[in-house]
């Protein structure tokens, strides 16, 4: 399967009266899921591509987090939409610090008032106790976009590629696709998890865009 499954979508939104959407390129994935260009971070499009539930879920669950003084940022499908591969997702990922947790003795709970659904939709946490202590940084620094913090992206694709389930390197297959920076996520794998460069090897072979 090659470039014929990729659909330019600028040229006909321009067609149709619409200058703004000239300045990037868009394509269709080989499931029909719109995927524009890595350029800037942006919740804007998958927000209003998923379910009103699920986005609701990500600010209601962020702000309480917030409340809480627990640190936290974005991941999962929201943000891989939030960097070019706009796709449907039933859930919400957040990347947590350890004070999201209570440990009593070999028992681990999570911290009162920590939001584990929302209207029906599931929240799901990650820790960097388990993923690595280089994540933290990634709390105390996070960048943001429509107000939520969000893993920076050489960083959600380490965390994809730890995962190793079959959606998860999908993604990793269309934001390469997308284009983001092989170099610096190279660099970032290299420094952090150098087991995990032949994985991501194969994937960006598989998309094309090497």
């Amino acid at each position: 399967m090659v470039d014929q499954y990729r659909i330019p979508i600028c040229g006909l939104l321009s067609k149709f009266g619409n200058p703004h959407y000239t300045l990037f390129m868009m394509h269709l994935s080989y499931a029909q899921i719109p995927r524009r260009q890595v350029r800037l971070m942006d919740l804007k499009d998958i927000f209003r591509f998923v379910a009103p539930k699920v986005r609701n879920a990500a600010v209601l669950t962020a702000a309480q987090l917030e409340h809480l003084d627990i640190r936290y940022a974005l991941a999962g499908g929201l943000a891989v939409g939030a960097y070019g591969y706009i796709r449907t997702t039933i859930d919400v990922d957040f990347l947590v610090g350890e004070e999201a947790f209570e440990h009593h003795g070999t028992l681990v709970t999570f911290k009162a008032g920590v939001p584990i659904e929302v209207d029906g939709i599931r929240i799901d946490y990650l820790s960097p106790v388990l993923l690595g202590p280089q994540l933290e940084e990634v709390l105390d620094h996070p960048s943001t976009s429509e107000g939520l913090a969000i893993v920076p992206l050489e960083v959600l694709i380490y965390m994809k590629l730890v995962a190793k389930r079959r959606q998860d390197l999908l993604d990793v297959v269309e934001l390469v696709k997308a284009g983001v920076d092989l170099k610096r996520v190279r660099d970032y794998l290299k420094r952090y998890a150098g087991d995990l460069v032949p994985l991501f090897e194969e994937l960006v072979n598989e998309s094309g865009n090497e």
